[in-house]
């Protein structure tokens, strides 16, 4: 097993019609608005930028994200990324209900020499706190769509 390799699926069902929650998401440059967890979003150019991250443990993670699809009909974002973390992520946003439901998959190695140091004792510590925030970007998202 790759100690430094991780599969992420988180589920967020959100209070507004998948064509908001897709506009939202799309503005990668606003999501430190609303997820405080995105502490900085620096764009290179209309298709790729830089992003730092920090959740609960103490460390920054920056990557560039560089735009592989964009698709509002469909309703998939997904993104290259590069850096201290190298892989994919890709939003899906389906309706439910009367709102939506983003499906965030990610799929990683780390390459930020810390996190690979404590790559076998610390895993269940980072799934956590990737855990928690993610819970944090729902919760933000949701109170974000509900004000505009």
């Amino acid at each position: 097993m790759d100690w430094t390799h991780y599969r992420f699926r988180s589920l967020w069902s959100l209070p507004a019609r998948p064509a908001a929650v897709y506009d939202a998401l799309e503005r990668v440059e606003d999501y430190p608005r609303w997820w405080r967890q995105v502490r900085e979003v620096n764009r290179i150019d209309d298709a790729s930028g830089v992003i730092t991250i920090r959740s609960l443990l103490p460390y920054d993670i920056t990557f560039i994200v560089r735009e592989v699809r964009r698709d509002p009909v469909a309703g998939i974002l997904e993104v290259a990324m590069s850096g201290h973390i190298d892989g994919w992520a890709r939003w899906t946003i389906t309706a439910r209900g009367s709102g939506s439901l983003a499906r965030y998959d990610q799929v990683v190695d780390v390459n930020k020499p810390l996190l690979r140091r404590f790559a076998v004792p610390g895993r269940p510590v980072f799934r956590a706190n990737h855990w928690l925030m993610m819970r944090a970007g729902r919760r933000g998202l949701t109170a974000y769509l509900e004000a505009v």
